[in-house]
């Protein structure tokens, strides 16, 4: 009898408490934007999103090489994104292509961008995300929460006006917003 009711109340603690805890875990990850996401990484090798992500500051950056006002930004991003990894911050870009095709968006990401990840030419989620965060003009840069909720709108501008010379004090301003 007893063995009994400790399997019923192991089965009822289980169905209790397991959506509670799966609920809070996905909240600490991407899951709710990037689930069952790929992801390429600068060695062309392939990362599930949720876990590679899992609690990193992510920016999507929607560029691409055709784009002069792009490859104008592209160094200042990647100095901002090399000076916060040499900080030990945990950053993460995805670089979202609006190239016309797959050999521009490589050449475009191995020649001029940083060691950041990427979404694969003609993915799903790339129009997903240019509704979703509704981007209109080139280069456009945004910071999200794993929940995809917008932290910094226009994180171009302030990657270009504050980010090149002092990466950690926007780092710093954006942690207080992402935070909050």
């Amino acid at each position: 009898m007893q063995s009994k009711l400790f399997r019923l109340f192991n089965a009822v603690q289980k169905v209790s408490f397991s959506p509670t805890i799966s609920l809070f875990y996905s909240k600490n990850k991407m899951s709710q934007v990037l689930a069952g996401q790929k992801i390429i990484l600068k060695d062309e090798s392939k990362a599930n999103a949720e876990e590679y992500l899992n609690d990193k500051v992510v920016g999507l950056y929607f560029s691409a090489m055709w784009c002069p006002p792009c490859r104008a930004f592209t160094p200042k991003l990647k100095k901002f994104y090399e000076d916060l990894k040499a900080a030990g911050k945990n950053f993460e870009v995805i670089f979202v292509s609006r190239d016309r095709t797959a050999n521009d968006l490589k050449e475009y990401y191995n020649d001029h961008h940083g060691a950041w990840t990427y979404l694969e030419f003609g993915d799903p989620k790339i129009d997903e995300f240019l509704s979703k965060y509704e981007v209109k003009t080139i280069p456009t840069f945004r910071i999200i929460k794993p929940d995809g909720t917008v932290v910094i709108e226009d994180a171009r501008t302030e990657v270009q006006e504050k980010g090149v010379e002092n990466a950690l004090a926007l780092w710093d301003e954006w942690m207080g917003k992402y935070n909050a």
